[in-house]
């Protein structure tokens, strides 16, 4: 081989790598399939503050809920729904350490590119977060995201809201993690479900897949301030209804300050959706787009 040969043969070995670099460096950046965004989208918002991280969203009961609704709070109109996502929906048992995990998956239980964990609040149990028509056919919007851009969605029971319902809830993302090596986790949580996404903070264990944190109608939790989580800068998410009576709205949005103040640039945003109630934020938030704002975080 001769020099030029050589030079033009090292020219394309360097070429070749940088180009499968920038190609696998693309298929790490992960963005949601569109689904049915336009009838998603948020309302008008009424005002930002903290450099857009934190929004007011117009929100009315007569137009967010009798105007969307078949049956106002049972069933939405079937024009926000596509059913077909059923037939990727199984019903599982996984036999862990601490005993057995009934959860709905949706999606890829192998290889998936991301999971979203959804944990239901008090009185709720796994079939709430696969239902297709109540919350204004959030859910079923949710299950239609992950399966198009070939994630998984669980949705888990578990026996309680303390120390062993957040070691079930461990071994459920630890199992899905270690099939779905390249995925980011997402955790959701409705309500008091919110008790297991502030302890599932402090599991050093899953905090290197942990990619976000969605707090809806939930609470505050001021440990969350020295948890690994928080070290790592895990984003977070807040959906509140102004006039949530379970936790009051100036709470959360205290905490949110606190956290925004207590690292400078932290991945944070609260949406407060103005009149809504404490249901509102699983009915409103719009998983879409804040999923994306996460999976663009580095």
């Amino acid at each position: 081989m001769s020099v030029f040969s050589f030079i033009r043969y090292g020219i394309r070995l360097v070429f070749s790598g940088f180009l499968f670099v920038s190609l696998g460096m693309g298929a790490q950046a992960l963005e949601l399939a569109s689904h049915k965004d336009r009838m998603f989208a948020y309302p008008a918002v009424l005002s930002s503050s903290d450099d857009g991280a934190h929004r007011v969203v117009d929100y009315r009961e007569m137009r967010d809920i009798n105007g969307r609704d078949a049956v106002p709070e049972r069933r939405v109109n079937g024009r926000y729904v596509s059913t077909g996502v059923r037939r990727a929906q199984k019903d599982l048992a996984l036999e862990t350490k601490i005993g057995t995990v009934r959860h709905f998956a949706v999606g890829k239980t192998e290889g998936a590119r991301a999971i979203v964990l959804y944990l239901h609040g008090q009185g709720g149990n796994r079939r709430q977060g696969v239902d297709d028509f109540t919350f204004g056919g959030n859910f079923n919007r949710i299950k239609n995201l992950m399966v198009k851009s070939g994630g998984l969605y669980l949705s888990p029971d578990f026996s309680d809201f303390d120390a062993r319902g957040t070691q079930e809830m461990a071994a459920l993302i630890a199992h899905y993690a270690k099939r779905s090596p390249g995925a980011r986790v997402f955790v959701a949580c409705g309500s008091m479900g919110g008790a297991l996404c502030w302890r599932l903070a402090q599991d050093e264990a899953i905090i290197h897949r942990l990619g976000g944190l969605l707090l809806l109608g939930s609470m505050w939790h001021d440990a969350f301030l020295q948890s690994p989580a928080f070290a790592a800068r895990v984003p977070v998410f807040f959906g509140h209804g102004s006039e949530d009576r379970v936790f009051p709205v100036e709470r959360q949005e205290g905490f949110f300050r606190k956290i925004l103040s207590s690292a400078k640039g932290y991945p944070a945003r609260f949406v407060r959706f103005e009149s809504g109630t404490h249901g509102t934020p699983i009915r409103m938030a719009d998983w879409r787009e804040t999923l994306n704002w996460m999976l663009a975080q580095p």
